[in-house]
């Protein structure tokens, strides 16, 4: 199937019409076209390289760390270590050498290697992002005077919560204060109202440069940076605490792993390292909302992608292994991930892109597709996937409220918008939508399953998540604006399909089961 070829990776196409009412989230990336809501670019450019270097993984056996052998071989062909995860074997190297790669995977001891990235360090331009469509006085005070006592004054306005019945379970419990969830995304505004109260400092950081920064608030989006991270944070462990909004788990705690760079991209050694310290730092859920850069699919027959993979399989199951469970976004394209093939028309999209057909059973989004991960589909308003999201059965693990256009998928009132409301940087709240926003949600419920099942392992966590998820049916057929035109097909019964997974997450099960 060949989808659309928009040229954010993970931006929502806003339909016409809806453009001056709202703005749609993504999962964050660069360069969108004009009618797209773009990745907000973040991160820090904390970098020192020349201009004309490049960055690398290289892989080796895991365990010891690289060998005297491989340092040499790594020095000699031009390349800097700049840090080294050991446990799994990958070590982060900047070079200006063209031929690095080439040269180093012929190294004995070596099992991969590659460029992570076609723009030399650092990343050279800030992009432009799509804003969210921020709450105004007018609708704040609307929402407050609908609240019930037992209800956050925006929560009204958060038709998301019901449809996992998160509601109902905020009844049986909040969750726990011994269970963290990690943000692996744009950076947290951990001093947010809705945030701060669950905040943990000590389990955020700033991986940007593939090497751990914990200098404090490195964590944090500075100013003019995307809002991403800290909405997803916020969807997630806003506190009830009688300010704004809730998260679908209001009583664990959040941290910020702060993945991206300036320019908005979310590079390999930033994503191992973000991995490998939530794994290292009590974590015990993280959240991706984000496709790895500069590829939207990774082709092992291509060195250079095969070790990018390679390298972020390493890392997600490390994290896995030491009890975390990870949760990622599907995507934003309508693709059909189950297809024969698709045309990936985006990649490298920090280089010249050009239409690729790519088999997506071996080409892979990572971490989306990788061994192991969670992989959440979106639905609107009504339940139904949304227009946008990616699916495919045997992909697709999951599904949960990630919005929809308004037109498409109207909610019930007082209600208003057929997006996810949740904070933004610096005190405010506003609507975003994307699959960047369902996987938050299925991310809070794990952490309800935790909390209410402290010594589960990762493994049993996901059982019971997908065990306790409500079977929904295919739609069929797929025609959200009634055209008579089928938008998507879904293939597979009730309780396991390609637009809705096992289901769609349940976080009153998570707590009572």
């Amino acid at each position: 199937m060949t989808a659309p070829h928009s040229r954010s990776r993970r931006a929502v196409a806003i339909p016409v019409g809806m453009v001056m009412a709202s703005a749609f989230a993504f999962l964050p990336n660069i360069q969108a076209a004009a009618a797209d809501a773009t990745a907000g670019a973040t991160g820090t450019a904390a970098v020192t390289a020349d201009a004309t270097s490049l960055s690398y993984v290289v892989n080796v056996f895991p365990g010891f760390g690289p060998s005297p052998h491989v340092k040499k071989a790594i020095a000699k062909a031009g390349g800097t270590i700049v840090t080294s995860y050991d446990r799994i074997g990958v070590i982060v190297v900047h070079s200006a050498n063209p031929d690095f790669a080439k040269i180093i995977r012929k190294v004995h001891g070596v099992q991969s290697a590659g460029n992570t990235r076609n723009a030399p360090l650092p990343a050279q331009s800030t992009t432009d992002e799509g804003a969210p469509k921020v709450l105004s006085a007018a609708e704040m005070a609307s929402a407050t005077a609908s609240a019930t006592a037992a209800q956050d004054p925006l929560e009204p306005l958060q038709w998301d919560l019901p449809a996992i019945k998160a509601d109902k379970a905020h009844e049986k419990t909040l969750g726990s204060r011994k269970v963290t969830v990690a943000v692996i995304d744009t950076g947290v505004d951990d001093t947010h109202p809705d945030i701060a109260p669950n905040f943990d400092r000590g389990a955020s950081v700033n991986c940007v440069t593939g090497k751990p920064d914990t200098t404090d608030g490195a964590w944090r989006p500075t100013t003019g940076e995307s809002p991403h991270g800290t909405h997803v944070a916020g969807e997630i462990a806003a506190a009830k605490n009688g300010v704004g909004v809730t998260g679908v788990a209001p009583g664990v705690k959040v941290s910020g792993i702060k993945v991206s760079t300036t320019a908005g991209y979310f590079y390999t050694e930033a994503v191992v390292c973000g991995f490998v310290w939530a794994a290292e730092h009590g974590v015990d859920v993280t959240n991706n909302s984000y496709y790895t850069d500069p590829w939207y699919f990774n082709c092992k027959n291509d060195p250079d992608q095969k070790a990018l993979v390679d390298a972020i399989t390493r890392a997600s199951q490390y994290a896995e292994h030491r009890g975390v469970v990870n949760v990622a976004a599907a995507g934003n394209e309508n693709y059909d991930l189950a297809a024969d093939e698709i045309t990936d028309p985006v990649s490298p999209n920090d280089a010249t892109p050009s239409d690729r057909v790519i088999d997506p059973s071996k080409c892979y989004d990572i971490p989306t597709q990788l061994p192991g991960v969670v992989t959440v589909a979106s639905t609107g308003a009504k339940g139904v996937k949304s227009s946008f999201s990616n699916h495919g059965r045997g992909v697709i693990d999951i599904a949960a409220p990630g919005g929809d256009s308004t037109r498409l998928q109207t909610p019930a009132p007082p209600a208003t918008s057929g997006l996810i409301l949740g904070p933004l940087p610096g005190g405010t709240w506003g609507y975003m939508a994307g699959t960047s926003m369902a996987s938050p949600h299925v991310a809070g419920v794990a952490a309800l399953i935790k909390s209410t099942h402290p010594h589960a392992s990762a493994a049993l966590v996901k059982a019971l998540l997908y065990a306790e998820a409500d079977a929904t049916p295919c739609t069929d057929p797929y025609d959200l604006d009634g055209d008579g035109k089928v938008d998507a097909v879904c293939e597979g019964p009730k309780n396991y399909n390609g637009f809705y997974g096992h289901g769609i997450a349940d976080a009153l099960d998570a707590v009572t089961k």
